[in-house]
């Protein structure tokens, strides 16, 4: 089984990724916050046709979390995390601590994302974005990988993630990776070995909607689309927090046009457990 090489220091992993580089090596980076599924798997499978030298990180962003106590109880698992890399043949797991990533007298400098972190994620999430903004920035120019891959359940994410790479001129491909689901339609989560095995059941009422959404889309304008989905979601035991059916780029909420590309995108709650998910219609 290939040699997995752990860095918990910033200096160690760069020299070590400096010497692959000059070997001609080209370098595929998997930001995570651990608590490793299947779909972070697919990740590394897909970094791994594209890339020499697959570079996972295992991090618990502080400042992404506007809710002390998600992130209190965000599901921390190194050990079985650093196996499933060795299985997976990853080569090297960066696992740096909060001091590593934001040494003392960073200056950090934000980006201005107008209305894409207004709704959604954003609305719901005040300062959400700029807590992820800064941590992927930083892990980049740490990294420097030529490929960056990222999950489209993360769909508003992913978009501000593009959006940053552009606005800073960073030298990085940044590769969207298919939503990798349960047999139930349930999409993989870290937040998932939170739940119940009946609020799993529960929770599958989500992927139900979508579907309910892609198979109506030809029906109806996407307003009207929206409050009839909202309906449909209500027949669950989940709290809905938001249904948006959105514009792929801009993430404008569609009215009465669709357009190429168009995405539905939830956020609920099955007990005290938050999901997302979306799909593109």
């Amino acid at each position: 089984m290939q040699n997995l090489k752990v860095f918990s220091h910033v200096t160690s992993l760069q020299d070590e990724l400096a010497s692959l580089k000059k070997s001609g090596k080209s370098v595929g980076f998997v930001p995570t916050m651990g608590a490793l599924h299947q779909g972070h798997i697919s990740l590394i499978q897909e970094a791994k046709k594209r890339c020499n030298v697959v570079v996972v990180s295992i991090f618990v962003n502080p400042t992404q979390f506007n809710n002390a106590q998600d992130l209190e109880k965000y599901p921390r698992m190194v050990n079985q995390d650093i196996e499933l890399l060795q299985e997976a043949m990853v080569d090297i797991v960066f696992t740096p601590t909060v001091d590593e990533i934001y040494p003392q007298n960073t200056k950090y400098i934000g980006v201005k994302l107008g209305k894409m972190d207004k709704v959604m994620e954003g609305k719901f999430r005040p300062g959400h974005f700029d807590g992820v903004v800064q941590v992927v920035k930083r892990l980049f120019e740490i990294v420097c990988p030529e490929h960056a891959f990222f999950g489209k359940k993360d769909f508003q994410q992913l978009s501000v993630i593009r959006f940053m790479t552009k606005f800073h001129k960073l030298p990085v491909t940044i590769v969207g990776c298919k939503i990798i689901r349960e047999k139930s339609g349930l999409a993989m989560s870290s937040r998932n070995l939170r739940l119940t095995e009946k609020q799993k059941l529960e929770a599958t009422h989500i992927y139900k909607t979508l579907m309910f959404v892609k198979k109506n889309a030809s029906k109806y304008t996407p307003d009207k689309l929206q409050k009839l989905s909202k309906i449909y979601f209500k027949t669950s035991p989940l709290k809905l927090e938001y249904l948006e059916i959105v514009h792929p780029q801009t993430l404008e909420k569609l009215k009465t046009q669709w357009v190429t590309g168009a995405t539905c995108c939830i956020a609920c709650y099955c007990g005290e457990i938050r999901l997302i998910d979306n799909i593109q219609i």
